[in-house]
């Protein structure tokens, strides 16, 4: 079938983006879904630093690739072996299929598991395929889900089913920014009630982080990005301090909020000097957690000593250690229940054909979460 779909040809790309168009809008063909695949009538797609990583070659992908990976939608069509949805079933795509039968799955950690990355490594399915073409020329898929368009063929297990009565506008957060934001507060750092929390970084995920701190029931939130305009929605989702990055006495600022630092400090920025921060205000015997994907050639550097004297904890999270059919639903039902505010970090909403300019707006940092819609 033909779908119109944002293609990126190649990386990376200078801004102005809405001078030097990455995204070309273009008339794909689509192979129907295979063998547990399904094909997604897109509803709406986040623009998120992930997709941008492609653009400006923080994180290289493979081109010519169709971006988007934090997405909803409805099934339109069903693979052989496709026995657990029906046409017309609400969806929100995770960005790591879950083949659920490597160590790592079998572990329950699904968010490491092998062949889900090799395939997303690949720009394929998880069956090792690519369903998109584009005048006969196969086009790489991103992350599995290439939502920025009408229509996708995924993996059955990229997929999650949802309530009808979701918004689908608002139910894309929950592939992305809210599952990984979220999910590093609940899930890698279990964070406890009365606890202190700092996030550095206040994009959608870490935003997301803020709200999952709040629904765990932490005492301080302290938020820090270098964009003061960002406070007001950090409180609005439940900070209770905001800080500037770069403020020279914020160590000092933190530890004197929370009487000798967090006991989480949690890393959104993908920054080697927002992880040092991070690090330093945390307290003795607390946890500095990442998920920010900073530059593959980037580095950190840490006094091991205090790991040892101080029994520090340092922690990766990638897709905020979930599981996204446990969680997802989960997270839905705080949402409904009111305790995790998503619909805050809705910054605007837009048709694919300013996808460029949206990107041009994240990279700005004007923007929380702009969605696609389609």
């Amino acid at each position: 079938m033909k779908s119109r779909s944002a293609l990126l040809r190649n990386a990376p790309v200078q801004r102005p983006y809405k001078d030097t168009k990455p995204l070309t809008i273009e008339e794909v063909d689509l192979d129907p879904p295979g063998r547990d695949e399904v094909l997604i009538k897109i509803a709406a797609a986040g623009v998120c630093h992930s997709d941008l990583s492609g653009i400006n070659g923080d994180r290289p992908r493979p081109t010519p690739v169709a971006l988007g990976h934090e997405a909803s939608g409805t099934v339109a069509a069903l693979g052989p072996g496709v026995d657990d949805l029906e046409i017309g079933d609400h969806v929100v795509m995770s960005f790591l299929p879950v083949c659920g039968h490597c160590a790592p799955c079998s572990e329950g950690r699904g968010q490491l598991c092998e062949p889900g990355h090799a395939a997303g490594m690949k720009g394929t399915l998880l069956s090792g395929e690519r369903r998109i073409r584009c005048e006969g020329v196969e086009i790489n898929h991103h992350s599995g889900v290439s939502a920025f368009g009408q229509y996708s063929v995924i993996s059955r297990r990229s997929v999650v089913k949802i309530t009808k009565d979701v918004d689908l506008v608002e139910a894309a957060l929950f592939g992305c920014a809210v599952m990984t934001g979220v999910g590093t507060v609940i899930n890698t750092c279990r964070v406890k009630m009365g606890e202190s929390v700092a996030v550095i970084g206040l994009g959608g995920v870490g935003l997301s982080a803020v709200l999952g701190a709040a629904a765990a029931g932490a005492s301080r939130i302290v938020a820090i990005d270098l964009n003061p305009g960002k406070f007001e929605t950090a409180k609005a989702v439940g900070a209770t301090d905001t800080l500037l990055a770069n403020d020279p006495d914020i160590v000092a600022k933190v530890k004197a909020i929370t009487g000798g630092g967090v006991d989480h400090a949690v890393e959104m920025a993908g920054a080697p000097a927002a992880f040092d921060l991070a690090f330093q205000i945390t307290r003795r015997g607390g946890t500095t957690a990442t998920a920010g994907l900073a530059n593959a050639n980037s580095r950190f550097q840490l006094p091991p000593v205090a790991l040892v004297g101080e029994e520090r904890t340092i922690k990766g999270s990638y897709m905020g250690s979930c599981v996204p059919s446990r969680d997802i639903p989960r997270f839905i039902e705080l949402w409904r229940q009111g305790r995790l505010p998503v619909e805050k970090l809705m910054s605007s909403k837009g048709p694919l054909e300013g996808i460029n300019e949206a990107f041009d707006r994240l990279e700005r940092g004007e923007v929380v979460r702009h969605l696609i819609v389609m």
